[in-house]
């Protein structure tokens, strides 16, 4: 349909312009896609067999959605792509401010102006991004927020009574009507106003005071809600709860190849960055397998969840790292160190939330606890398991001649040590880069050998094979045995002892 050349009322009916509600839209829109082959939710991963098969068939049986999930499950993205099932342009009634359907007008001022001018009314045509509405549910929403009250400066300014209807002023679920009303975290909605909300989703109609007006608002209603808040804030009143047609569950990513689709979807990387840093797939395992240690620890409260915006916020500070250090040297290229990845603590700090009770040190320690085990179960992917490779009589220990190596020397890899004194560094430990070349495909190991040669050195320090102490500006390796008789900083230089600070808070918690 031409809806640039159509302009009036009489104009749409000769065009032949048959009125669809909004979820008749959805539904015949998602229809042509799923015969197409088309994928309704571009962007949107791992919910392939789980998340968009329900939503689909909930958008097929008509119904109003409730995405229930953790923080970072892709639950607003989800409601927001709704929009692209929408038509592109729909007619309203020129001037209203409820988008009114000129085949079926519903506000005072729509209905008065199609029985004054007919086929003359003039049409306006509102494009699908306009038809969408979106509030977060806070404690200092109100029912006139949502649904609207009787406005006395509209009144005096039209020197109308209280008891005529155009004195209402509308709330956003009446001006959304024709179009798709999101309600994020509905739980911390206040129970009285979720009342309000029981006609809108089984009737259609609104109540304004004491106005008996009935408008039956065609809305598609997309709540999301995290089940924390059930207990924490607040709760979803059971009626309300009850008239939500679909209840979908979200979930975290299932595997580390879908976290990492993720991430680099959405990390926000400058050119500059791109040009500067170059990347590396271990690091990228790395970042996502910190969010899947922290899912699983028992440090971390399991019912708040990790947002999938730890790992992204963590990607962009590993380059963010890598940038700082080739910004300082004066280098033109980079590629990222296991010491990028370890800088990205603060990342992960405000992104998890501890079980216990702790300091600032404690949620510091927790994150670089959870990078630790993230390192241990990377490393056992390359590398031999250093249990088994004890035991083998038959075969030399292929980690010994580096143990042996740091019975008398130490080894500090700085942050932003240039790249000549990263390289001397590294390739002063003998035996390090044939342990190295004898665990490592060729080519992975030829594309970048200094980086393997240093995650190889950390990976023996979460294996307990060296020690690994923090320095002000990097990190030190040395023997296991030594560093017994160096008295390690308060929060734990040594793992043990970040183990007894957290195990002490975990006892004072109890």
């Amino acid at each position: 349909m031409n809806h640039e050349a159509i302009r009036t009322l009489g104009q749409l009916k000769a065009a032949g312009y048959r009125s669809r509600t909004v979820k008749e839209e959805l539904r015949d829109n998602l229809i042509q896609k799923l015969q197409r082959r088309e994928n309704a939710f571009p962007g949107i991963h791992g919910y392939e067999e789980t998340v968009i098969p329900d939503l689909q068939r909930a958008i097929l049986s008509m119904h109003h959605i409730n995405l229930l999930g953790l923080r970072g499950q892709a639950k607003t993205r989800i409601a927001r792509q709704l929009v692209g099932l929408l038509d592109e342009y729909i007619p309203v009634v020129q001037g209203s401010e409820l988008n009114d359907d000129p085949l079926q007008p519903l506000s005072r001022y729509a209905v008065d102006l199609v029985a004054e001018k007919g086929d003359d009314t003039p049409i306006a045509w509102l494009h699908r991004d306009e038809r969408y509405t979106e509030k977060l549910a806070t404690p200092d929403v109100s029912v006139a927020d949502l649904i609207g009250d009787a406005d006395p400066i509209k009144a005096a300014t039209l020197k109308l009574p209280y008891s005529d209807e155009r004195v209402i002023h509308f709330g956003l679920i009446p001006r959304a009507h024709r179009g798709i009303f999101v309600i994020n975290e509905l739980p911390d909605l206040q129970a009285r106003i979720q009342v309000a909300l029981f006609n809108i989703l089984q009737e259609g109609d609104i109540q304004i005071r004491g106005f008996k007006v009935r408008l039956p608002l065609d809305l598609q209603f997309v709540f999301t809600a995290n089940p924390e808040d059930y207990t924490n804030r607040g709760s979803i009143v059971t009626p309300l709860k009850d008239r939500i047609d679909a209840q979908i569950i979200t979930h975290y990513p299932k595997s580390i190849d879908i976290g990492k689709r993720i991430t680099r979807q959405e990390a926000r990387l400058t050119e500059a960055q791109r040009g500067l840093v170059t990347g590396n797939e271990v690091i990228h395992d790395l970042v996502e397998q910190v969010a899947i240690e922290a899912r699983g620890s028992e440090y971390v409260d399991a019912k708040s969840g990790v947002s999938a915006r730890l790992t992204i916020s963590a990607y962009e500070q590993v380059i963010a790292a890598a940038e700082r250090r080739a910004l300082i040297n004066g280098e033109t290229k980079t590629r990222v160190r296991v010491a990028d990845f370890m800088a990205a603590v603060p990342a992960i700090t405000g992104k998890v939330e501890l079980v216990y009770e702790g300091e600032q040190e404690g949620a510091g320690i927790v994150a670089e606890k959870l990078m630790g085990k993230a390192l241990r179960s990377q490393f056992l992917h390359y590398f031999p398991d250093p249990e088994k490779a004890k035991k083998q009589k038959d075969k030399p220990n292929p980690y010994k001649p580096v143990q042996d190596w740091f019975g008398a020397h130490s080894v500090d890899i700085l942050h932003d040590a240039p790249e000549a004194d990263y390289r001397k560094a590294l390739e002063a430990v003998p035996g390090l880069r044939d342990l190295v070349k004898a665990s490592i495909p060729a080519e992975m190991f030829d594309e970048d050998p200094l980086f393997w040669q240093e995650f190889a050195l950390h990976g023996m320090a979460e294996m307990s094979l060296l020690s690994r102490n923090r320095l002000t500006g990097g990190t030190q390796f040395k023997d296991l045995f030594s560093s017994m008789f160096t008295m390690p900083n308060f929060g734990g230089d040594d793992d043990d002892d970040d183990d007894e600070y957290l195990s002490s808070k975990k006892r004072k918690r109890r």
